[in-house]
């Protein structure tokens, strides 16, 4: 009986910490959110949203073009194979099998930063970093796939065979749509991971503020945000494409979280 209430009392005391630091990171959620509503909503002007850069709009519209643009580059390059590599995985290698645990390791450690940018000669462009970006999210796609195929019973397996159905015919009709909301989960992960990355972009898309084409440099939001903050003259600007690239991350986390709603109930 002792040991039974120690074991109460040990769960019991586990809840209230668990509570406790559930309420301290929203707090601090809570808190930085505000802190950049404060700071940036009342400094967000129309002029901020003008094509062309200059010192005296210092418009941030040329880095949200580019941020879309290689937010879509990344996934064009790492989605699809992030989920063939999972499929591959988890469908047909052999569990065991040495080389399974080779391409975790390789995908896990891959970085590939300089590669683009000097080796395949591509320089300060959108796609150099896009590439290099690609490269990093791959393995974060490449595991959330995997547990979403990894998720899908068996016994849907086992009917569609029993149905006559062939391996192919099976993963794509029967395994891959009802894993879809897993990967689609993976897939917003790596979304945010793009679009808040900033320290690969400066050695590889370059911090040119002007809407730029696949082989230009460019700057995406985050690196606009980096510049002005080292820059230190432009605080205020600063804090208003804060506000903008939260509410980019909120609506594609949003819109993401609505497909994967109807995928599900499909």
């Amino acid at each position: 009986m002792v040991i039974k209430g120690n074991g109460a009392v040990n769960t019991m005391e586990a809840v209230k910490i668990n509570t406790k630091a559930a309420i301290l990171a929203l707090a601090i959620l809570v808190f930085l959110v505000g802190f950049i509503l404060i700071h940036g909503v009342k400094n967000l002007t129309l002029e901020q949203f003008a094509w062309t850069y200059n010192t005296e709009n210092v418009t941030m519209l040329p880095a949200i073009i580019n941020t879309v643009t290689m937010t879509v580059l990344s996934l064009l390059l790492a989605a699809p194979l992030g989920i063939f590599s999972a499929i591959y995985l988890v469908e047909y290698a052999n569990k065991r099998g040495k080389l399974v645990g080779l391409i975790r390791i390789t995908a896990e450690t891959l970085s590939g930063i300089p590669f683009f940018t000097k080796t395949l000669k591509m320089g300060y462009s959108m796609m150099s970093g896009a590439c290099t970006l690609a490269i990093m999210i791959l393995p974060l796609i490449m595991r959330t796939a995997e547990e979403a195929l990894k998720s899908v019973p068996d016994s849907y397996r086992e009917a569609s065979f029993g149905l006559g159905a062939g391996k192919l015919r099976t993963i794509f009709k029967i395994v891959l749509p009802s894993a879809v909301p897993g990967i689609l989960s993976g897939v917003i992960l790596a979304t945010g991971r793009v679009v808040g990355e900033t320290a690969a972009l400066l050695f590889t898309a370059g911090t040119i503020a002007k809407v730029a084409g696949l082989m230009d440099s460019g700057r995406t939001l985050a690196v606009h945000m980096y510049a002005l903050s080292s820059e230190g003259l432009y605080m205020n600007q600063m804090y208003a494409t804060g506000v903008i690239l939260m509410l980019i991350v909120l609506l594609i986390n949003g819109c993401s979280g609505m497909i994967a709603k109807k995928i599900a109930k499909k």
